[in-house]
């Protein structure tokens, strides 16, 4: 029988106290597909940075054609042909992309030309549209993914591992990933495909491996199996589906925020946001959908005092905020919960407890005598926060750059919880996140509506729009293309005014 192409074999990984990885054992064959599913936290990404040479195993060994490897470092992971794709790109904005490429692998006097029809061969081939002399900062990040895989390309690389790949990336840019994953396992390569999302494992993988706690839960071939058979081995229990989203909220409710006519427009610049018009009654959990890009993180700067709007005004239970900075929008009970958690939400250097009080440091909670602020107080909320959210991490002491995305974003939502009295804004609060924790977000969202909040809830996922909206706006080039209630929701019809179709030619379209 030939032996696997690469093979690891009961390797394990230690940080300290904590077990990583114990005794996983994975084969990876030519031509095939390896989804690599699990909760954030289960060790998926430490067993592949082992077999990219970030880092070195304590226990196992590594096996490329039946003969043991030694890969201490990239570079020799990359002399083997193996290639990561990692969720954080590795790129310098303001290079080419032909030089994005070619930096650290090129030596001597470069042939530019000769390295931009290599590389614009390689977009050519899998029909990425990639220009060789775009600058990187000019990408989107859908193109700048595609990018780091040309990278890997032009090193002649027979594995990549993709470490969470669809998690920045639209619909349309997710189908034409899994279509690149399928030619080039056609063509003789291995993917290992690093995910939580089922509906992706069962897309495009031949088996899987599915990891919990750091351990091999499961190898199962997809042929075999099923999304519910995945999730109840990722999770160690059957998930019970969230319920109780969707509801008619009454007309005489309170109004809690009032967009009216608000537009964003920088001079010289086409509008971010142009007219834009709705309220969110008291209780309300107000769905906005459409594809990334199309406004929607502006729409929450502007509600949340990070930019103020050109035209237009707000107003919170009645009062004008629009000229309102971040700082009294929080004291007025707005909590925001961005979709770029590491960048917009936490500072990684700090600890989960100086995370915590960020955005309410004058806070007589965390104060003695509303003067000094308390560790012990601090620490005891922060602990509180961890248990409530089951939150991995070893106390509030910990560097949050340590935790996994998930128990990130759960220590996000812990804070602005806490601060968002009024109003919380939910900017793709899932993103990249596993089950689990999805499930938690999403019974959390429901919990606070239940409470009185309002919710502002952005998202390109049109089944978790679904599954929480009251009623949902659809967004388009910084417009609104329409409101539906909840009764109205239609998938047909709001895909067709994601395309950017107004009522009336979403109607004549539908005919």
């Amino acid at each position: 029988m030939e032996n696997p192409y690469v093979e690891l074999l009961h390797v394990s990984k230690y940080f300290a106290k904590v077990i990583a990885n114990h005794d996983v054992s994975i084969k990876i064959e030519r031509g095939k597909v390896v989804a690599l599913l699990g909760e954030n936290g289960a060790g998926k990404s430490t067993i592949m940075k082992i077999l990219y040479g970030l880092y070195r195993a304590d226990e196992g060994k590594i096996l490329m054609d039946g003969k043991e490897a030694q890969i201490t470092s990239p570079r020799e992971a990359i002399a083997l042909g193996i290639s990561m794709i990692q969720q954080h790109f590795s790129l310098v904005p303001v290079h080419t992309v032909t030089e994005n490429i070619i930096l650290g692998n090129v030596r001597g006097v470069i042939d530019r030309a000769a390295s931009e029809a290599s590389i614009r061969a390689l977009s050519d081939k899998y029909a990425f549209g990639i220009d060789p002399n775009a600058t990187v900062a000019s990408l989107s990040v859908g193109e700048q993914q595609k990018v780091e895989i040309l990278k890997a390309l032009y090193l002649d690389s027979k594995l990549l591992i993709m470490d969470e790949p669809t998690a920045v990336l639209t619909p349309k840019e997710s189908s034409m990933l899994m279509q690149f994953i399928r030619d080039f396992a056609a063509a003789g390569g291995a993917v290992v495909f690093i995910t939580h999302k089922l509906k992706e494992v069962m897309e495009v993988a031949d088996s899987v491996v599915v990891m919990r706690g750091g351990k091999v839960a499961g190898t199962l071939q997809k042929e075999g199996t099923n999304e519910q058979e995945l999730a109840g081995l990722m999770i160690g229990k059957d998930l019970i589906p969230t319920t109780g989203g969707g509801r008619s909220v009454p007309d005489d409710a309170p109004v809690c925020l009032e967009l009216n006519g608000v537009t964003l427009q920088n001079k010289g610049e086409v509008s971010s946001l142009e007219g834009i018009t709705f309220q969110i009654r008291q209780g309300e959990v107000f769905g906005v959908a459409g594809v990334s890009g199309n406004g929607q993180l502006e729409l929450c700067e502007v509600v949340c005092g990070a930019t103020r709007p050109t035209g237009g005004s707000l107003t919170l239970n009645g009062e004008d905020i629009t000229g309102a900075g971040i700082n009294e929008r929080i004291q007025k009970g707005i909590g925001y919960v961005p979709s770029d958690r590491q960048r917009d939400a936490l500072v990684m250097d700090m600890t989960l407890a100086e995370n915590m009080m960020l955005k309410s440091i004058d806070d007589p909670k965390w104060k003695i005598n509303g003067l000094l602020l308390s560790e012990r107080k601090i620490d005891r909320l922060t602990q509180q926060a961890i248990e409530d959210y089951n939150v991995k991490a070893p106390g509030p002491r910990a560097v949050i750059q340590g935790l996994s995305g998930g128990n990130q974003q759960k220590m996000v939502l812990a804070r602005e919880l806490i601060s968002g009295e009024r109003l919380i804004v939910f900017d793709q609060p899932t993103r990249g996140l596993d089950l689990g924790a999805i499930d938690l977000v999403h019974k959390t969202i429901l919990a606070q509506r239940d409470a009185g909040k309002s919710i502002l809830l952005v998202s390109t996922e049109l089944t978790e729009i679904f599954a929480l909206s009251d009623r949902v706006a659809v967004m388009y080039k910084g417009k609104i293309q329409g409101i539906l209630e909840r009764d109205k929701l239609d998938i047909n019809r709001i895909g067709l005014l994601m395309a950017g179709y107004h009522d009336e030619e979403e109607e004549a379209a539908s005919v």
